[in-house]
């Protein structure tokens, strides 16, 4: 069975969103956060337009999610849900 995480999957970002900004947005909603990546391809460095972003606890995640999920962000509305375990390579 899967462990849950307070992780947070947040897509649908403007590729250039930095991880201050988007650390910011969450601050700025009150949610206490322990970690923020965006996700970059490794060959270009470009942001793939999506990012994490681990919070304290499960309250933080309801919250994040209630508050920011369809937000308006850097001209996009941001897609935030709980992030899934990553599956095992074979």
């Amino acid at each position: 069975m899967p462990e849950e995480t307070n992780k947070l999957y947040v897509g649908n970002l403007s590729y250039t969103t930095s991880e201050e900004e988007l650390k910011k947005i969450f601050m700025d909603n009150e949610i206490e956060i322990t970690s923020v990546a965006i996700i970059k391809d490794k060959y270009t460095s470009r942001s793939k337009g999506f990012g994490f972003v681990e919070v304290k606890d499960a309250a933080e995640l309801e919250k994040a999610i209630t508050k920011l999920d369809g937000q308006e962000f850097n001209g996009r509305k941001m897609f935030v849900s709980q992030a899934r375990q990553k599956r095992e390579r074979f």
